[in-house]
């Protein structure tokens, strides 16, 4: 079914008509609810933990998210001088029982994200099982079991008296129970955003052309050797710098670092104002566009052409949703 911003669109409505329609399709959709982590997390790994972070009721993505940082600064290499590996610090011993297939390519590879990220989860679940009946705080019995196992919590009726163990718990508690800072934009933001990205429409493609204060002219060259050093407009990604800064909200200047500093949300959860990427990886990224509902967004396509409505399907490598983390603008 289409929204009524988009029946306008194809009405040839004007920006206002579409933009009223999209204030409340935003105020009818989860735009405003944060949706990020407390924990800074790279952004490769952010929809790992979110996943992971429901195995069980015990484990939320913020905290699962704080082990991880805890345990070895989200570095897939990392090894210890008494031999744990990987993201989610690993002792050999613990792998062979509680490791997982999490990408499911036959392999268990603990120096693999898409594994280790996802066991961790489910050991951190097995911990909650197995010191569910120990008195205390169930969080703090469960990081503890993670990190000296849980006999040693059984055996000490809570957290060992270790200096390490208590440390441990003590920082990730703490890591995890930061407020998380709102990441959601306002309807009235993402009108304003969309509202400017529609007044651009029939501004003409400009590679590198385009920031916060409006079109501009390019550089050289694009991939397919196209300048925009004489013309006057908007790459992909300035558009959504420009659109976003009227909106009160300061964005990195190209695709991929936008992806980096957004949340990820599902295809089923996308919402208008929403950023949508395409490529084949984060570092690959190399289109994005400002998605409206139902399927469309506003983009500057490629040389040749004006910025313009579309639907994502016509591009072939849809990558990726994601939702702008607000940095406000100081003079705003």
């Amino acid at each position: 079914m289409r929204s009524a911003a988009v029946a306008a669109i194809g009405a040839g409505a004007t920006a206002a008509v579409i933009v009223a329609a999209l204030v409340q399709a935003a105020s009818d959709t989860p735009v405003g609810k944060a949706l990020g982590l407390s924990v800074s997390v790279p952004s490769q790994y952010r929809r790992l933990i979110e996943d992971a972070g429901k195995t069980c009721p015990e484990v939320t993505p913020n905290l699962l998210a704080a082990l991880l940082k805890t345990e070895s600064e989200f570095d897939p290499e990392a090894r210890s001088p008494v031999g744990a590996r990987g993201i989610a610090q690993f002792m050999p011993s613990t792998w062979e029982s509680s490791g997982i297939d999490g990408n499911g390519d036959g392999k268990r590879n603990v120096l693999d994200p898409e594994d280790a990220i996802p066991s961790a989860a489910k050991y951190l679940c097995e911990m909650a099982e197995e010191t569910k009946d120990v008195p205390g705080d169930r969080q703090s019995n469960m990081l503890a079991a993670y990190n000296a196992g849980s006999e040693s919590v059984r055996k000490h009726g809570g957290v060992p008296p270790y200096k390490e163990t208590q440390g441990y718990v003590r920082t990730i508690n703490a890591l995890a129970s930061t407020p998380t800072a709102g990441t959601g934009s306002t309807a009235e933001q993402i009108a304003a955003a969309i509202n400017a990205a529609d007044r651009q429409i029939g501004m003409p493609y400009s590679w590198g052309g385009g920031d916060a204060d409006g079109p501009s002219t390019g550089g050289c060259c694009s991939p397919n050797g196209s300048s925009g050093a004489s013309i006057k407009g908007f790459d992909c990604s300035g558009l959504v710098v420009y659109a976003y800064a009227q909106a009160g909200i300061s964005l990195p200047r190209t695709a991929a670092d936008q992806y980096a500093a957004s949340v990820p949300v599902s295809r089923d959860e996308m919402a208008p104002g929403d950023l949508v990427f395409f490529g084949s990886s984060p570092q690959g990224i190399h289109h994005v566009g400002i998605y409206v509902g139902s399927g469309y967004m506003i983009e500057a396509p490629r040389p040749g052409l004006n910025v313009r409505y579309s639907p994502i399907t016509s591009m072939g490598d849809f990558y990726a949703a994601a939702r702008p983390i607000p940095h406000q603008n100081k003079e705003i």
